[in-house]
């Protein structure tokens, strides 16, 4: 579990349209409000269509207070390194310590040599960074004796030092292969890297590898290093504290033209990662079980108890045979879990709750029948709206609405989560096919009813047939639930959703 020991801080990354230039600096207000620490501009100079990023991260700046700024990232070669020293120290000084340099090699290179910059293969492009890097350290240092004098392959540089920026600048760099990864570790403040391009999270970890390692090398601490993420698309809030608590990301940056998406992301994703990272590192940092803990029951080290069947049943039918029910294997009992673990065990009772409340109006309604208050097409209408009444008994169908009020929007379907346990746990087949057996049984109980009102329609006499239907239906489902529960509970918990 890599810690880096940075803050955890969630931005946004707005593309530079010339032609909804007000809207981007609106949102860029938006994400300030919102409470995001970072707000990030895409810098491509020879795309006509766009703002100079530069000009646009001044004018932003005055536009906001607090928010943070960078570019995402400057491509180097369109800037001597001389110049982009003076350029971030005077936004800096200007926005009162706001502003962070993120820089890369520049990758379109016919682009980038179409806007009159030198054409550079791309080892030269890297060479070229690497001088740079020191020359803006520099030009910031002015306590320094002296003026800069630099004399490199590409860079001739006899220039007087300053302005000194507000605040201590972070270098980050946007690097994929190994020569610039080590570049990263031997001079940078900043890894920023896109999950789109990385393809695979786990290149996180590899990347993270090469940096240490060259940090070590040069003297120092893969600590001076903070990991940054470029978001291609929105992640749940579980999915980005895993990634900060394996990799150590510190920085997660959503693109997010849409307000929508950028407050959501803000005030409900940001909150939970921040959440779930503390506690587990809280966790973590806590003492080895005493031998007393060790023998606790599984239970107790879950943070959940799966609801238990009470026997007692409405009716004399039987649905399916109880004895014949497989049972998984059983749980570890020294096994510990982290509050993550412990949320997704919960996850599945939460659902349950939801849907036992559910039997409880739906009994309600046949009461309110019964009695006169509504007439069977209200109720009727009622329970076709409820989440019950799904076309497949499973756990994402039938939890679809609530499930995402539960896990921040992580709906979980069946066709993924039965298939993700069967692949992570097969043992766990047997329990998994007979589950799905009784969906599709409870199924057709919930159709007896629909078919049971619409016959009480026409025959108020029918009242009795209704509620043995129901009576049959709350037998079969709390059953049904407390199974699903005591063997998927400590699994899900263990395997995620």
């Amino acid at each position: 579990m890599p810690d880096y020991g940075h803050e955890l801080l969630f931005s946004v990354s707005f593309a530079p349209s010339a032609h909804q230039a007000d809207t981007v600096v609106a949102l860029s207000q938006l994400a300030e409000r919102a409470g995001l620490d970072l707000v990030t501009f895409s810098d491509h100079p020879y795309q006509p269509t766009f703002l100079d990023t530069w000009t646009l991260l001044g004018y932003v700046a005055a536009a906001t207070e607090s928010i943070r700024l960078a570019g995402n990232v400057h491509p180097l070669p369109l800037r001597p390194p001389a110049m982009l020293a003076q350029a971030a120290a005077s936004l800096d000084i200007l926005s009162h310590g706001r502003f962070e340099l993120a820089l890369g090699t520049g990758g379109y290179r016919d682009a980038i040599a179409s806007m009159g910059a030198p054409r550079l293969s791309p080892g030269q492009a890297v060479d070229a960074l690497e001088e740079a890097i020191p020359i803006i350290r520099a030009a910031w240092d002015t306590d320094a004796p002296g003026a800069i004098d630099h004399h490199g392959e590409h860079y001739q540089v006899t220039a007087s030092r300053g302005p000194r920026p507000a605040h201590d600048i972070g270098i980050w760099l946007g690097a994929y292969k190994p020569r610039m990864l080590r570049v990263t570790g031997r001079l940078a403040d900043g890894w920023l890297p896109s999950l789109p391009y990385l393809q695979d999270v786990g290149k996180i970890g590899e990347g993270n590898a090469v940096i240490d390692e060259a940090a070590a090398e040069a003297g120092r601490s893969p600590r001076d290093i903070r990991r940054l993420l470029n978001l291609g698309e929105e992640l749940p809030a579980a999915q980005l504290a895993e990634i900060a608590l394996t990799y150590g990301v510190s920085v997660f940056i959503l693109a997010a033209n849409d307000p929508g998406r950028l407050q959501r992301f803000a005030q409900e994703t940001a909150p939970a990662v921040r959440e779930l990272v503390a506690a587990e590192r809280t966790q973590a940092a806590l003492p080895p079980p005493t031998a007393a803990a060790k023998t606790a029951s599984p239970t107790a080290a879950l943070g959940a108890t799966p609801t238990p069947d009470n026997g007692v049943r409405l009716t004399d039918v039987r649905v399916w045979d109880e004895t014949t029910r497989p049972t998984g294997p059983a749980p570890d009992p020294t096994r510990r879990y982290t509050p993550a673990e412990q949320a997704n065990g919960r996850h599945l009772i939460d659902v349950h709750d939801h849907l036992r409340a559910e039997l409880a109006q739906l009994r309600d309604l046949i009461d309110q029948v019964a009695s006169g208050a509504i007439d069977a097409g209200t109720a009727r209408s009622h329970i076709n709206t409820m989440t019950m009444r799904q076309n497949n008994w499973t756990l994402g169908a039938y939890c679809e609405s609530y499930c995402r009020l539960v896990t921040m929007h992580h709906t979980a379907e069946d066709a993924m989560v039965f298939p993700h346990l069967r692949r992570t746990e097969p043992a766990l087949a047997p329990v998994l096919d007979r589950l799905q057996e009784e969906h599709h049984a409870i199924h057709k109980i919930i159709e007896r009813v629909d078919r049971a009102l619409v016959s009480f329609v026409g025959d108020p006499d029918g009242l009795g047939h209704l509620r043995e239907t129901v009576d049959l239906l709350t037998d079969s489902l709390l059953s049904h639930l407390s199974y699903e529960e005591r063997e998927l509970v400590e699994p899900l918990a263990r395997n995620g959703l």
